[in-house]
């Protein structure tokens, strides 16, 4: 009797030149099967081609290596099977590896812990905690980072990953809606120099609003906010955006237009935008 094999997902294209990539592809087929095309367009396709397939790996070998816990915990999220938890009912939402921050994106969080020094970081959105661990991996020993999440799941798989590390110890996980959670840190009158932003896109605005206008941000704070280019839908026309495309578009024109904080949108994967703020006004 065979035993089957369990195969980790391939990941779908999620970020803009990720699909860029794709859609290179698909008309380089269309053009190997077809000779009318004269030989510079092809060459010139070619050339975008291996320009755009060739950033995203060269960027990641030229970065650090993420940890051993790190990349453990990459590999056991791409096994998981999310479709079928979320079928079954064990998961309140539909969840999927290419969720996780991954290695770039956590080593360019744990950074920004270092570089502005952060103590208290909080995080809403953890999904399997990759970006938490990377971020709790540069915090100092009495660094603290509270991490929000909504599914019960994910917050269990994240917490067995925390135990397998010993920067897993400075995670403090926060099950519940996102935003009960950020009223409730309110009221305790807790700040935090660092929050990264990566959960539901249709709160984005809210989640801003909210650590500006109870101070949970601290006045020397920063704030990452993830998928601010959300597979390029935001520059797409508008007719081609989805419910969340269209969330985060509102959500980048609003911060534009917050004369309390400046920020700057970064083309890292799916879009990183980093907000400081600038006055109380």
């Amino acid at each position: 009797m065979s035993s089957v094999v369990k195969l980790p997902q391939i990941p779908r294209p999620v970020t803009p030149l990720g699909i860029l990539v794709d859609e290179l592809k698909a008309i380089s087929q269309i053009l190997e099967n077809n000779s009318s095309f004269p030989p510079q367009i092809v060459d010139h396709l070619q050339k975008a081609l291996q320009l755009a397939a060739g950033l995203d790996p060269y960027v990641s070998e030229c970065t650090t290596s993420e940890s051993e816990a790190l990349a453990n915990l990459a590999k056991k999220t791409s096994e998981e099977a999310w479709n079928q938890h979320f079928g079954e009912g064990m998961t309140v939402r539909h969840l999927e590896q290419e969720m996780l921050s991954g290695h770039l994106e956590g080593q360019v969080l744990k950074m920004f812990v270092h570089m502005t020094r952060a103590k208290n970081v909080l995080e809403i959105g953890m999904f399997t905690g990759y970006s938490a661990l990377a971020m709790a991996e540069a915090l100092p020993e009495d660094g603290r980072l509270v991490a929000c999440e909504v599914d019960e799941y994910a917050a269990k798989f994240a917490k067995s990953a925390f135990q397998a590390s010993s920067y897993g110890r400075k995670i403090q996980i926060e099950l519940g809606s996102a935003l009960e959670t950020l009223h409730k840190l309110a009221a305790s009158q807790e700040t935090f120099d660092l929050v990264f932003i990566d959960a539901d896109k249709t709160e984005y605005v809210q989640y801003f609003q909210t650590l500006l206008d109870s101070n949970l941000l601290a006045p020397h704070g920063f704030i990452c906010v993830d998928n601010t280019l959300l597979q390029g839908q935001p520059y797409l026309p508008q007719e081609e955006r989805t419910h969340n495309g269209e969330a985060i578009a509102a959500f980048n024109q609003y911060v534009k237009n917050d004369p309390r904080v400046e920020q700057v949108l970064l083309p890292l994967r799916d879009g990183l935008t980093i907000i400081r703020r600038v006055s109380e006004a």
